[in-house]
């Protein structure tokens, strides 16, 4: 069944959301330190992020995590390795409309090279027991996730 509503103009229109498709990685190095990105566009530019952005059509959400990873970091992880965190799909998880994104938990050895690239403004790795107050998105859920599955909880 799908939908429809009319317009003020008489026409009839499918109502359905448009749903997109993301994947975010969680970059965890052998310091506790997780790697985040400063978004360099909307929504919540200037804000503190995982590196993620949408899953390519013929893609695997862990590639696409894998992918956004390389360009947004410049830290190349195997999607293999990755180890899935959760699917986050609440309605408003996303200003610009309605997103459903899966993350990926990754291990790096400490002292691993990170630059912006693409997205990102800037990186910086951060203490995972020192996030700050305010992230971009619903990323301190996908934080506190990860770190549940990081310390075999």
């Amino acid at each position: 069944m799908t939908d429809t509503t009319t317009s003020t103009t008489g026409t009839v229109r499918d109502s359905a959301a448009t749903i997109r498709y993301t994947a975010d990685t969680v970059i965890l190095d052998s310091d506790g330190r997780v790697l985040l990105i400063e978004r360099g566009h909307p929504a919540y530019q200037g804000l503190l992020a995982l590196p993620g952005g949408h899953v390519n059509v013929g893609e695997t959400s862990r590639r696409a995590a894998a992918r956004e990873a390389l360009e947004e970091t410049g830290i190349l992880v195997n999607p293999d390795d990755l180890v899935f965190v959760g699917l986050y799909d609440e309605p408003d998880r996303d200003p610009r409309g309605r997103y459903i994104g899966t993350a990926y938990l990754a291990r790096v050895p400490a002292g691993t090279f990170a630059r912006a690239g693409d997205d990102a403004a800037a990186v910086h790795w951060t203490p995972i027991d020192a996030l700050p107050e305010r992230l971009a998105f619903d990323h301190a859920q996908i934080l506190a996730d990860a770190r549940r599955i990081a310390s075999g909880r």
